[in-house]
């Protein structure tokens, strides 16, 4: 499976993503996502989702500017809580972003 996708929607303002990681829980598949601008803009999504959805293409699509990067990610930034901080993200040793 590659590791660069392009959600059709933009997530948070975003819609370029890179696969960082893959975690079995119980008998599914999940799939941690960044996206490739902001580390603070992660998800894990299902294997099912992923690859068998309109949602997500595989690859990055030359987007023009005000498709890929989206008002709605600068209202997101703007309105994120930095008290919370972001989601940790957790890289398997076997992944191809480990680099320890």
């Amino acid at each position: 499976m590659k590791s660069m996708w392009t959600s059709s929607k933009p997530i948070h303002g975003l819609r370029h993503f890179v696969l960082v990681n893959k975690i079995k829980e119980k008998d599914q598949i999940k799939n941690l996502m960044v996206s490739v601008l902001d580390v603070e803009i992660n998800l894990n999504i299902s294997n099912k989702e992923l690859i068998n959805s309109d949602e997500w293409t595989e690859g990055w699509l030359n987007l023009p500017k005000s498709e890929s990067i989206t008002k709605y990610y600068f209202e997101y930034k703007l309105s994120n809580d930095p008290t919370k901080g972001a989601n940790k993200v957790f890289i398997n040793n076997n992944s191809i972003f480990n680099i320890s």
